[in-house]
């Protein structure tokens, strides 16, 4: 912890950046909870469930060839405030679904919000490399996952909580007050760093940075290692859980909330605990470990004390693995491509998290019991974990720092 808050002392611009970040996430997830809740008072099954969690990951597929680009033309803070007005507006607008007929118009916000939310996430990871290096960059990457997963499930912890008290209107109200704090925020900041606007053609931007890609494989390989953290998209399986094993002793929201409040936990501590021990040579033994924390999930998911418990030691694994192999990508990158790499990085990791998500809704329907869902989403961290070692041998990867 002491090493975070010095870092974040001696650097002004990522003190603010990592606010706005925490408020902006936050934002963006703190929703979540209350369109659940709204989907299963309306009556939608598993498939419908699972549709919404993966939209909330498909935007960032789809825009990021285009975004990659923007990224390496446009100023970030333009883009960081007019990406705030995007969320505002469309979580103002989701106070209107109240019946089955209008699931279109939550489909299509939940598109365009996140899609923005996804976005303003890019452009502040492809930031952090023209302003850090080394040990600091690693540093700077594990406040972010800390931030980026603690908003992302103590967001939903806290909407379970305010849809259960005052309901699913009040909670999209108090949504986008945050985000009317984040253009506060994003306006008054000061972004001083080198910035020469790439003024090629878009198609050109795209081809070069494919072949930069193709030209060299570790770098798409740290991508697809990367991506893997995506089969953490636990959305629709915690949803579904709490509907089918938790709703008798517990109501639904609060089910929600609190499994991902414990994995919240888990998610903070893990880096505090992890970040001085990771290097190259033991990051496939942490990919081990979260095989190992989903296996024990997947045998106590129909308990939900003992979920709370599992849950915990899930997310104490996640954020090291995903800022560590974040890390990894961006000491591996040129800085021409740090924009359009970063962008397509997390076109494939969001990809990810859309399939776990649909393919979590189809096993669900078809009878596959939820723990052996989970167990299934283990087994891919553990074929993660050779695959790492096949990259090892195959490439030199420079140690971070």
């Amino acid at each position: 912890m002491k090493r975070y808050l010095t870092l974040l002392r001696n650097e002004p611009l990522l003190r603010r950046l990592s606010l706005i970040q925490l408020l902006a996430y936050f934002g963006a997830w703190f929703s979540n909870v209350a369109i659940y809740t709204l989907l299963i008072q309306m009556g939608a099954d598993a498939t419908t469930i699972a549709l919404v969690a993966a939209l909330h990951f498909l935007p960032g597929v789809f825009q990021a060839p285009l975004s990659g680009v923007i990224l390496d033309r446009i100023h970030p803070k333009r883009l960081m405030i007019l990406l705030t007005l995007i969320e505002i507006g469309c979580t103002l607008s989701l106070i209107t679904i109240d019946n089955v007929g209008m699931l279109w118009l939550l489909y299509g916000l939940v598109v365009i919000r996140m899609g923005a939310s996804s976005f303003h996430f890019t452009v502040e990871m492809s930031l952090l490399p023209r302003i850090l290096e080394g040990k600091s960059l690693q540093a700077a990457n594990e406040i972010h996952s800390i931030i980026w997963s603690l908003s992302y499930t103590l967001g939903m912890a806290l909407s379970g909580l305010v849809v259960y008290w005052v309901g699913v209107t009040t909670a999209f109200l108090l949504d986008a007050g945050l985000f009317v704090i984040v253009l506060f925020l994003v306006s008054t900041i000061t972004i001083e760093i080198e910035w020469s606007s790439n003024g090629s053609k878009l198609s050109a931007m795209m081809k070069e940075a494919f072949t930069y890609i193709r030209n060299n494989p570790v770098v798409y390989h740290l991508m697809i290692l990367h991506a893997v953290i995506g089969f953490t998209a636990f959305d629709a399986l915690v949803a579904l859980a709490a509907k089918h094993y938790y709703s008798q002793i517990i109501a639904v929201s609060l089910g929600i909330g609190l499994l991902n409040a414990a994995r919240a936990v888990g998610l903070v501590i893990g880096p505090m605990v992890l970040g001085h021990w990771i290097n190259n040579a033991r990051l496939g033994w942490l990919f081990l470990a979260e095989a190992g924390a989903l296996a024990l999930w997947a045998a106590l998911i129909d308990d939900f004390y003992g979920s709370l418990i599992a849950s915990v030691a899930v997310g104490f694994v996640t954020t090291t693995l995903w800022s560590y192999t974040y890390t990894l990508l961006q000491h591996h990158t040129h800085s021409d491509f740090y924009g359009r790499v970063i962008a397509y990085n997390d076109m494939i990791f969001l990809g990810v998290g859309a399939f776990v998500s649909l393919l979590i809704g189809y096993l669900a329907v078809s009878g596959v019991s939820l723990g052996m869902i989970t167990l299934i989403l283990g087994a891919v961290f553990a074929v993660a974990a050779l695959y790492y070692g096949w990259i090892r041998r195959m490439y030199e990867l420079k140690e971070i720092g």
